[in-house]
């Protein structure tokens, strides 16, 4: 099944390089520009969007609360934050806003359509050079937290997908692990979100660390 995503960069040059990128990538069907969160969200009102890929630094509304916005429209629309920002803030501020991915500019474009399809394929990623933070803010979350502060009510298979997750694994990489269908793995994951009562895996993925469910 082919995506709809949307380039978020006021930089011109920067937003045609980023969409030759993806141009000849077969699992996108259609891509959208735009200069400015305003013109994103215009976008996103009018128009079928799965994916957008959203800069920080942007005129107006910047990306992180273009994210909240997004996410407040259609939670179900992954945002991958593009930046040369690697502020350890920003980083946590992305998160918090929803986003599922956090990549620096100087990502190989080829890197970056495989990262984009494995977000759309349900994973999250964090660029290398910012996964310390994301780490160690998992850490003190972690050591915040010594047991479960609710028992959750997940089966023995449930809880090794939800620890699949908080691992970065795709809905496809989980039913390739555990040898069971993608169907299976996606009526597994469903039930894990609605048992932890959050909106994406993302959200279940921190959840997870921060109650030591995994």
């Amino acid at each position: 099944m082919k995506s709809k995503i949307l380039i978020v960069e006021d930089h011109e040059l920067t937003r045609f390089g980023l969409k030759t990128a993806f141009e000849n990538c077969e699992y996108v069907e259609n891509i959208f520009e735009a200069e400015s969160a305003e013109k994103c969200l215009d976008i996103i009102s009018s128009n079928e969007v799965d994916l957008v890929i959203m800069d920080l630094g942007l005129p107006g509304i910047d990306g992180i609360e273009a994210t909240k916005k997004i996410k407040a429209l259609n939670k179900d629309i992954k945002v991958v934050i593009l930046t040369s920002h690697n502020d350890e803030q920003e980083v946590l501020n992305s998160l918090k806003a929803g986003a599922n991915a956090y990549c620096s500019k100087e990502i190989n474009p080829k890197r970056l359509t495989q990262v984009v399809q494995s977000v759309l394929d349900g994973a999250a990623w964090f660029d290398p050079s910012i996964s310390h933070i994301v780490l160690e803010a998992a850490t003190k979350i972690q050591e915040e937290k010594q047991k479960p502060e609710k028992d959750y009510g997940l089966t023995s298979r449930e809880a090794q997908i939800l620890k699949l997750i908080t691992q970065g694994y795709s809905n496809s990489e989980i039913a390739n692990e555990l040898f069971v269908s993608i169907n299976t793995t996606k009526a597994h994951v469903a039930s894990i979100l609605q048992k932890l009562e959050v909106d994406d895996r993302l959200q279940a993925a921190l959840k997870a660390l921060k109650e030591k469910l995994v």
